[in-house]
């Protein structure tokens, strides 16, 4: 079975926790599932979740190298040189990435409110980018539009290899396998 969440920003990646914060059980009904990788409590998007072991390690396993493309909201408008910099891979405290698929993006038009909302400044406008990347290091997103120059405000993951997040819901999940 493979099952794909629209996981919204504040959950986090596990079905169990202390309270404090929105689990997975809260929005994934199938039992004796587990999440094919991770996305940050402060991200949102595509997880896929699945019971089959085989299956998972062929989606996370980095020698697989499966394209995951988030779009990016940052603080600033980004520059080609911005991208540019992230197509080459940046260096990061932990060593150099591979080469990002990195271009504009404009805001998407089914873009749905994020609660709290993204922070505004009249001063300081915001842009969207599209990032693809064949590696997934904790925060790597964040961290390397920061090392541009244009930090992350806002990282929704809408795609995965040939599986895609296609319309769904803040929260709800679509059996995918």
């Amino acid at each position: 079975m493979l099952i794909a969440l629209n996981k919204p920003y504040g959950v986090l990646c596990q079905f169990s926790g202390d309270g404090s914060r929105p689990t997975l059980a809260g929005y994934v009904g199938e039992k004796d599932v587990y999440p094919a990788g991770r996305l940050d409590h402060d991200s949102e998007g595509l997880l896929l979740l699945t019971d089959e072991g085989g299956l998972a390690h062929r989606l996370t396993d980095p020698k697989h190298k499966l394209p995951k493309t988030y779009l990016v909201q940052v603080d600033g408008a980004i520059t080609d040189e911005a991208l540019a910099a992230l197509r080459r891979g940046v260096v990061l405290n932990d060593g150099p990435t591979l080469p990002a698929g990195a271009e504009h993006a404009a805001e998407p038009d089914w873009l749905w409110p994020r609660d709290p909302p993204v922070r505004f400044r009249k001063a300081i406008p915001t842009s969207w980018a599209s990032v693809t990347l064949r590696e997934g290091r904790n925060r790597q997103v964040r961290r390397m539009t920061a090392a541009v120059g244009f930090p992350t405000l806002r990282l929704i993951r809408v795609r995965v290899g040939d599986y895609a997040l296609d319309g769904l819901p803040p929260g709800q999940t679509r059996r995918l396998l």
